[in-house]
């Protein structure tokens, strides 16, 4: 390993273009964090007038979008603090990034020569102004493309069968079923677009100064992508859009190098010319890198403005509900993963209409409240949820003549709860929800231990809960941003794999360099804790039950 350990005193920065905020891990040559920037968008950036990094169509069609030049100004704006900071960009070496998985942006023909030839005296947003096709770049919360779901899944000869090739079935969010819907309503500006970026290979396009390649872990959430070849499937690109493939260009794994650092950012900030852009991925694959998972019958918990559960396997079987993707880290592994739309700001929600909008005011109501809530059971959406495909609206129930048993129980809806149990309903229904469709899609029930990241991952009384429904204990990372650090990590990563002509395994670069994951809440083995366990797989069942009519009541959304 001598001849491919890191280079000393020099540093590796990882990006995270996230819906809410872009953020800078950087770290230093024994992969300890040495700096960190973040822009915010709706605060940092309010002139483009963004409620969480986002534009929600009012009438209610399930259109979401963001600003392209927002994420380029944005750019502009943390190299800016970087530099306020008085960072020597002149010693970092690799950089890499994280992008919001499933988010899509749409070059206009002759952009690429723009790209190439960029004025270091100028901001990128001034020269980007007319870069784009859609000024409006669809995000993984739009879920407006249902028949182009159904289409697209006719077309490959099923949902299943589509599952089986690109790790999914049509989901809304996915980029293919976007684009099929611009091409379908817009044909004029599908037609004047060269180049369709994921956000993570559109920021890798910035830095390189040229279009990147889409990696493979973050085209596995496109509905394009042959998971087990690694190519684009054609059956898919025909059921998408005509002439898809050259819009779309190469893919690349994901520890390979996109290219050497424009002469914008050598020029500007003086980086150093031989600095290496390893390829971007999405942030859900790059938080597997930042938490180092790799110890089957491990799951990690994303707690985030969406919350994800994922692990990883060497096995993977696609099904209809989920998502499989190639690893990051890994050249023969994939990662499995669960999305929930409904997370942080769901949460938020419930804080400040029930809590006072105060977060040792929601703790406190769990901590007074009882596990099981007393038979009461809820459903919290604040946007259309993927699992369970339910629209927006608020479902309670109270089981009948509860009494910490299940059997032959009816349920009754109602209005509204007492505020400590609506606090209590939400956690224990998110995480019921999560356990529920882990064990449906295969995942280890209970698992070996879980690992939690993401802002929520501070919050001790929903760690708690956490532990009390999954039956196993819960570690948490020293940091909550694993997006940013883990592409700082694969930026470390790609740079000794380019050195070695090769993959190597990230684990052969962590050795005892990285922190250890933390015990944050230990569940105990006695037998009232079990019972709880046991008890909660009933609730579950219950939920489940509940669950179900209400999709076949009102659908897929």
């Amino acid at each position: 390993m001598a001849e491919l350990s890191l280079p000393q005193n020099s540093y590796f920065i990882g990006f995270d273009s996230s819906t809410q905020s872009l953020k800078a891990t950087v770290l230093d040559s024994n992969l300890k964090i040495a700096a960190s920037e973040f822009v915010h968008f709706d605060s940092d950036l309010p002139h483009y007038k963004t409620k969480d990094g986002v534009y929600r169509d009012p009438s209610g069609n399930g259109r979401i979008v963001s600003p392209t030049l927002m994420w380029v100004e944005a750019l502009d704006l943390i190299f800016q603090k970087l530099s306020k900071s008085n960072f020597d960009f002149a010693k970092v070496v690799a950089v890499s990034g994280s992008g919001q998985q499933h988010g899509s942006v749409y070059w206009k023909s002759g952009s690429s020569q723009i790209l190439s030839s960029l004025d270091p005296n100028k901001p990128l947003l001034d020269q980007l102004q007319n870069a784009f096709s859609i000024e409006e770049s669809p995000i993984w919360m739009d879920c407006s493309t249902t028949s182009q779901c159904r289409e697209i899944e006719k077309a490959c000869g099923g949902a299943l069968e589509l599952a089986r090739v690109t790790g999914s079935r049509a989901y809304e969010r996915f980029t293919g079923p976007q684009i099929k819907k611009i091409f379908d309503t817009q044909p004029e500006i599908y037609n004047n677009t060269e180049r369709i970026s994921l956000v993570s290979s559109f920021m890798a396009s910035l830095f390189i100064g040229a279009y990147a390649a889409i990696d493979h872990s973050d085209g596995g959430g496109m509905n394009l992508m042959d998971i087990k070849k690694k190519t684009w499937s054609k059956v898919a690109l025909e059921a998408t859009a005509p002439g898809l493939e050259s819009k779309l260009g190469e893919l690349a794994p994901a520890y390979a190098v996109a290219g050497n650092i424009a002469s914008y950012f050598v020029e500007r900030y003086h980086f150093n010319k031989n600095c290496l852009v390893v390829q971007w991925s999405g942030d859900n694959p790059n938080s597997v890198a930042g938490l180092t998972l790799n110890i089957p019958g491990d799951l990690a918990i994303s707690l985030g403005t969406s919350d994800t559960v994922f692990m990883i396997t060497k096995d993977p079987n696609p099904g209809l509900e989920g998502h499989v993707f190639p690893s990051p880290v890994d050249a023969e592994g994939y990662m499995v993963m669960l999305v929930y739309k409904n997370g942080s700001l769901m949460r938020e929600d419930v804080r400040n209409r029930y809590a006072e909008k105060s977060w040792d005011v929601f703790n406190k109501f769990l901590q007074q409240t009882q596990p099981l809530n007393d038979g009461k059971l809820g459903f919290y959406y604040k946007e259309h949820e993927i699992l369970p495909p339910l629209p927006v609206g608020f479902h309670r129930y109270v089981i009948e003549n509860f009494s910490n048993t299940l059997e032959g129980l009816k349920e009754q809806e109602v209005e509204e709860f007492d505020p400590p149990s609506e606090v209590r309903a939400l956690i224990e229904g998110q995480f019921l929800s999560m356990r529920a469709h882990a064990e449906r899609f295969g995942m280890p029930s209970p698992p070996k231990r879980i690992i939690a990241t993401g802002g929520a991952s501070a919050n001790h009384c929903i760690l708690s809960a956490i532990a009390s429904i999954f039956g196993c204990h819960v570690y948490t990372v020293q940091r909550p941003d694993s997006a940013s650090l883990g592409a700082a990590l694969r930026a470390a990563h790609g740079l000794l794999c380019n050195k070695k002509g090769g993959f190597l395994p990230i684990s052969d670069m962590y050795m005892d360099k990285l922190e250890k994951t933390s015990l944050s809440c230990k569940l105990s083995v006695n037998a009232g804790d079990q019972e709880l366990v046991s008890k909660y797989a009933s609730f579950m069942k219950k939920r489940i039950e509940i669950e179900n009519r209400l999709v076949q009541k009102i659908g897929r959304c």
